[in-house]
């Protein structure tokens, strides 16, 4: 081929690509022409783009003002802790006389009244010594009512020997002017005076036994019986017989729960608390809930009694209990520990103490609660109290 007839040749392909392009460019008409890639300016933001990248930029600094905001206006108002647990009143019960078990009424858990039956001890010792202690005391009653009839008995013996003196003073003195006139003799004399000294004699055992006998009754003849201080003494060696054998019967002191039984076996003997103390079981006592709260002394600053408390307890997530500061403890938990920290040492280390704080509960009916469970408790510092209008100015 000659080279006239190539270069035709190729012309007719540049002409067909070009002709081929011109179509596209017709059927497509947003395409941008041939060549303006290069020279063409880079299209402009959506609008939607440039409003969302506003809101993100204005948002920040808004949100920084209102968490700055919040924290200025709680800051220092707050104390919280989950140091807290939840605390009840628990009653240790002894027995107060030994002996063997004869009756366990209750079981471990088991819900019981003010007064109900717990367990009982035998009782027939305490009814021998009942009525020991009752024989006692008929018969000192009947010791200071002979003591009395024993003076009346004097009081008449002195007033018929006092009879007996006088008359047996005017008998002597008779045979003594008798005796100086050479009338009687000398026998009837001697006679009259021994009658006169026996008489003297009687009337001196007369008295002493009528003041034995007072002495007896106490200083007073006309003392009642039951006042009598030997009456007194059976009367409460009977009384302490009578409180022994109700003693063998033990009764819940308050509403609660029973724990602990099941050391309680029937025929188990038991000492009495005073010569050697066990524990027979616990009652913990649901008439009266708190929340102990340990916060860190740091906190305390601007607490005090009768502001408002927040507690939820681990238990129940959903529940929110409400109450108040009841007390705030007088000395930290180490200082009334068993073994209280000795801090005079070269090895001391400074740590912050941590003071017990008890929450009266407002109300705990949202759900039953347990001595020792855990909880979280938060006290509003501006709720009230007598710090309360302080601590707000700060």
């Amino acid at each position: 081929m000659s080279a006239d007839g190539a270069q035709s040749s190729a012309a007719q392909q540049g002409g067909g690509k070009s002709t081929i392009v011109e179509l596209k460019r017709e059927a497509d008409p947003k395409a941008a022409p041939a060549g303006a890639g290069a020279h063409a300016p880079a299209p402009a933001a959506p609008p939607s783009n440039r409003r969302r990248r506003f809101i993100i930029m204005a948002s920040v600094p808004i949100l920084l003002a209102i968490v700055g905001g919040y924290f200025w206006l709680t800051g220092g108002r707050y104390a919280s802790t989950d140091n807290a647990y939840v605390s009840q009143d628990r009653v240790t019960l002894t027995a107060d006389v030994p002996g063997r078990i004869v009756e366990v009424a209750v079981k471990t858990n088991q819900p019981v009244k003010k007064g109900d039956l717990l367990l009982r001890i035998d009782p027939a010792p305490y009814h021998i010594a009942l009525a020991q202690a009752d024989a006692a005391l008929a018969s000192a009653r009947l010791s200071v009512d002979q003591l009395r009839a024993t003076y009346q008995q004097a009081l008449a013996e002195q007033a018929q020997a006092e009879s007996d003196v006088s008359y047996n003073q005017k008998a002597f003195d008779r045979q003594q002017d008798l005796l100086k006139k050479g009338v009687a003799s000398q026998a009837t004399y001697d006679q009259a005076e021994n009658a006169l000294r026996s008489a003297q004699q009687s009337l001196t055992q007369a008295k002493e036994k009528a003041m034995s006998a007072v002495a007896g009754l106490g200083g007073d003849p006309n003392i009642e019986t039951d006042k009598h201080p030997t009456v007194l003494a059976a009367q409460a060696k009977r009384d302490q017989a009578a409180l022994d054998l109700a003693n063998t019967e033990v009764h819940a002191p308050a509403d609660g729960i029973v724990s602990q039984t099941s050391r309680l076996q029937v025929g188990a003997y038991v000492a009495s608390a005073q010569a050697m103390p066990t524990d027979l079981l616990s009652l913990v006592k649901t008439d009266d809930t708190w929340i102990e709260a340990n916060f860190k002394e740091t906190d305390l600053t601007n607490m005090a009694v009768g502001q408002k408390a927040t507690v939820s307890v681990d238990a129940y997530p959903k529940c929110t209990f409400t109450g108040e500061v009841a007390s705030i403890g007088a000395g930290t938990g180490s200082t009334f520990s068993l073994l209280p920290a000795q801090n005079a040492t070269g090895n001391w280390v400074k740590v912050v103490q941590r003071v017990p704080v008890r929450i009266r509960l407002d109300s705990a009916d949202c759900a039953p609660l347990v001595m020792g469970m855990s909880a979280s408790v938060d006290v509003d510092m501006k709720s009230g109290g007598p710090l309360a209008a302080a601590a707000a100015t700060k």
